[in-house]
């Protein structure tokens, strides 16, 4: 035995000389690939993420705390989906201990609240909204704690869906001049990102820690966790794995063709299906998150008012930007996870951060925000300064010490969230201006790269080597984002004395670092690995990329138009909409509080005075309904809705970019830096000259009302 090793191994080094490891089956380089799983998931994973796995761990170390038994399947698969390295015992744990810590909270802040007012007896100064505010949320929290690794798996399977187009197309790519589906999944693996990326790493680590006793196995086991949610994927893979028993070479070559049209059709008609039964769903949302909490404002002056004053704007606040923003996005997150497999933009990843873009959003952030605080400073420090403003009113307008009421604060207040705004805003411009610019040139390579490609692979076939086919392509494609990549290429060659491999993929001046895309990189990798059998077999290949590439765009291209109308009134609600509604809601609200003020000063006025004793008690009553102190003040009712415009923005941008892209982080942080600035912008435009003209207005109204 040792003898035939020997000989084995002699031959295997001699044969080595001649062929690629990878054809000879050689398994070196994949043990090590699986071996980098663990260091790559730790890479892949969000801080948030592992931070959650900390806790979970940490807590089930305490208490074990089991989940209903019908939970524990379904924890199971959602852990192993995204994963985790917890148990469904360590979720329900952390669930439980959390809204726990939140109950007791509640309940000393209640004891601590409200000791003084128990012991005194009065019972009508009792602080109860944030102990109760704290016994709920503890309350209703335990059920989506329990469930974060299942929404965790869904946020993975959303990622992961919008990558398997490209996973099939590179598998597939790689498929056609080497039929070792090991090195295609690693090839696929390499090129995408995560999560699809740690799922492919995944089936390797399964096989090498002895899960699995083979690649067929664990591939096949991994497909099973798709056949309820991508059927299609699965199909595609299966196709793959069928064209490696045909023995014919056309028969393999149209299963790996049907295996990418496969997944192409179903894309498209799930895509169909799911715009045909969205519009229903953004309709609900835009009533849901911006028409009716909105226009519900207006009545809100009049009920703090009517109300005895038990409505406070800290309410309002808790109301909405609290639990309307988590709604709202919760049903969005809804939407977004019914949304199928598509073939999103192309992976970017975004340039470093610098140091210095927080600081720099804190201090703009700092800066508005101390402006829109001034009239509460300057009435603390000086409770009788106060500017008449002459047919505007008063700039504070503080009532008996409560308020503040006047215009001048008002406009002060929107400050607040300009202050969001900029900051945040400034914050992702600066972070993706660079990045966006890189991005937009690949995409314009990428749109023109199937025919740059079926050039290329045609002179090749005419038997012209690679390298002068690159010089003959540039200077055919001269002026285009295609001609500057192959002429760097070729300038490489020729003036740096390169070869193909280095002019394209060297780290200081190959043409990749231009243009760093996937699909462009994994083309260039199957030229250089086809080259290695001939130039007929390159000229196949790089056909065959330029048909699937040019499929693909075609099918991305009838997708978004699909969505065309959904993602065009959502813009419009972002752009528009949105704000010019609270902006004319501020407006009208700003006049109640104005007239509801000026009418309880006089009646105090008139009911100080002389006066009937029936008419007396006549505005006794009516005065009631018009305390001061019972109004919400224009200038928190301003913060509260100004903050509830940039949340609302901030959602509904998230989940237009989700819908048209699916989970495109760079496009997603782009957009933020765009449209927070210009709608916060507008809306205070709006609401400004809305308030100007209505204050002069119920001016005008009260002047004509003598009580």
């Amino acid at each position: 035995m040792p003898k035939e090793e020997e000989i084995l191994k002699k031959y295997k080094k001699k044969i080595s000389g001649y062929t690629e490891e990878e054809s000879i089956g050689e398994t070196a380089s994949t043990d090590e690939f699986s071996k980098e799983y663990t260091k790559f998931r730790e890479e892949a994973l969000t801080r948030q993420t592992t931070r959650y796995e900390n806790w979970c761990n940490s807590f089930e170390k305490i208490v074990q705390i089991k989940p209903p038994e019908k939970q524990i399947p379904l924890l199971k698969q959602a852990i192993e989906t995204a994963h985790l390295n917890i148990t469904p015992t360590g979720a329900a744990t952390f669930a439980i201990m959390t809204s726990l810590f939140l109950i007791f909270l509640g309940l000393f802040l209640g004891i601590l609240l409200n000791l003084k007012p128990l012991m005194e007896g009065t019972l009508d100064k009792l602080s109860l909204f944030t102990p109760l505010s704290l016994l709920i949320f503890g309350v209703v929290l335990i059920r989506p704690l329990t469930k974060i690794p299942i929404y965790m798996a869904d946020r993975w399977r959303l990622k992961a869906s919008n990558q398997m187009v490209l996973c099939i197309l590179y598998i597939v790519m790689y498929m056609r001049h080497t039929p070792n589906l090991e090195h295609a999944i690693k090839f696929a693996a390499e090129h995408i990102k995560p999560p699809l990326s740690l799922d492919l790493r995944k089936v390797f680590w399964d096989v090498e820690i002895g899960k699995y006793s083979t690649m067929k196995e664990s591939i096949d086991n991994y497909l099973e966790t798709w056949r309820h949610y991508n059927l299609e994927f699965m199909t595609s893979f299966h196709l793959i794995e069928s064209s490696l028993y045909e023995a014919s070479e056309q028969r393999r070559l149209e299963l790996l063709d049907k295996s990418l049209d496969v997944i192409l059709n179903g894309t498209y008609e799930k895509m169909l299906a799911y715009a045909q039964n969205l519009k229903n769903p953004i309709t609900m949302l835009h009533m849901l998150g911006v028409i009716l909490p909105i226009l519900g404002l207006v009545i809100f002056p009049l009920i703090g008012s009517f109300m005895g004053g038990s409505v406070k704007w800290y309410h309002l606040a808790f109301l909405y930007n609290i639990i309307l923003p988590i709604v709202v996005f919760t049903v969005g997150l809804n939407i977004l996870s019914k949304r199928p497999t598509g073939y999103g933009e192309s992976e970017f990843s975004l340039s470093e951060k610098q140091k210095n873009l927080k600081i720099i959003a804190v201090f703009i952030a700092l800066f508005f925000v101390s402006f829109s605080i001034f009239p509460l400073v300057l009435h603390y420090v000086i409770p009788t300064a106060d500017v008449d403003l002459g047919v505007f009113g008063k700039f504070l307008g503080y009532q008996d010490d409560y308020g503040p009421f006047g215009i001048g604060a008002l406009i002060m207040s929107f400050f607040f969230p300009l202050g969001l705004a900029f900051s945040i805003g400034t914050y992702y411009k600066l972070k993706t201006k660079k990045s966006i610019e890189l991005r937009n040139e690949t995409k314009d390579l990428e749109k023109e790269f199937a025919s740059t490609l079926f050039q290329l692979g045609t002179r090749i076939g005419d038997g012209i080597p690679a390298e002068v086919a690159f010089s003959d392509v540039a200077k055919n494609m001269e002026g285009t984002p295609s001609g500057n990549f192959f002429r760097i290429v070729d300038t490489n060659i020729r003036n740096l004395g390169m070869g193909l491999r280095e002019a394209i993929f060297n780290v200081k001046t190959g043409a990749v670092l231009n243009y760093p895309s996937p699909l462009i990189t994994s083309s260039m990798e199957v030229l250089l690995e086809s080259s290695k059998k001939g130039p007929s077999i390159t000229a196949q290949a790089l056909l065959s990329i330029s048909n699937y590439v040019e499929r693909i765009h075609s099918v991305n291209e009838r997708l978004k138009d699909l969505l065309s109308e959904i993602i065009s009134s959502m813009k419009s609600q972002i752009s528009f909409l949105t704000p010019a509604i609270a902006g004319i809601v501020i407006g009208i609200a700003s006049m109640i509080v104005n007239i509801i003020v000026q009418l309880g000063t006089q009646f105090q006025e008139f009911q100080a005075g002389e006066a009937a004793a029936d008419t007396a008690s006549t505005l006794s009553l009516i005065n009631s309904l018009f305390t001061v102190k019972d109004i919400i003040p224009s200038f928190f009712f301003q913060i509260v809705v100004g903050l509830y415009v940039f949340q609302i923005t901030y959602i509904l941008i998230i989940l237009s970019n989700g819908i048209e892209n699916g989970t495109d982080k760079l496009n997603e942080e782009y957009l933020l830096g765009k449209n927070l600035i210009k709608t916060t912008v507008i809306y205070t435009i709006i609401a400004v000259i809305v308030v100007i003209l209505f204050n002069v207005l119920s001016q005008g109204i009260m002047s004509g009302v003598q009580v």
